[in-house]
């Protein structure tokens, strides 16, 4: 009898090892990047009015949007665009090279950076423009930028 109630034990232990076994899967092929999701979630707000230090969720400055969304998935970015191209949380990527959910930095004509929106595909990106605007997804209007991905 002490047998098989050792046996039952070592069964029920492999039962139970079997049953709390972690399952890992590979994503599915049409799961969504977090770029993806980024521009998701921009798109959300759309005709949100743009309030100058505004940092969501329903009112938004430039870099407010882009640090709202990126908050959204864990990403801390400082509440000013020069400052968010600075961070240590991008980094810096060629144009060539940009992506869904990057961060597209505007300069100005002394190579300062003046505003940023995330990059939506197809030469668009999601932005909060100026004052008396509303959050909008936008053709970008000059091709005096610099690109950067989150980390």
């Amino acid at each position: 009898m002490p047998t098989m109630t050792r046996a039952v034990a070592r069964l029920l232990l492999v039962a139970f090892t079997l049953a709390s076994a972690t399952v890992v899967t590979t994503a599915p092929s049409d799961a969504l990047t977090i770029g993806q999701l980024a521009v998701q979630e921009a798109s959300r707000h759309q005709g949100q009015p743009y309030v100058y230090g505004a940092a969501g969720p329903t009112r938004f400055d430039c870099s407010g949007l882009t640090l709202y969304v990126w908050g959204r998935f864990g990403k801390r970015l400082p509440h000013n665009a020069a400052q968010q191209y600075s961070s240590s949380a991008v980094r810096h990527v060629a144009a060539s090279s940009r992506a869904l959910g990057d961060l597209i930095f505007m300069r100005n004509s002394y190579g300062q950076i003046t505003h940023v929106g995330i990059y939506a595909g197809s030469n668009r990106w999601w932005v909060a423009p100026h004052t008396g605007a509303y959050v909008k997804l936008q053709t970008l209007y000059s091709s005096n930028y610099v690109v950067a991905r989150l980390r």
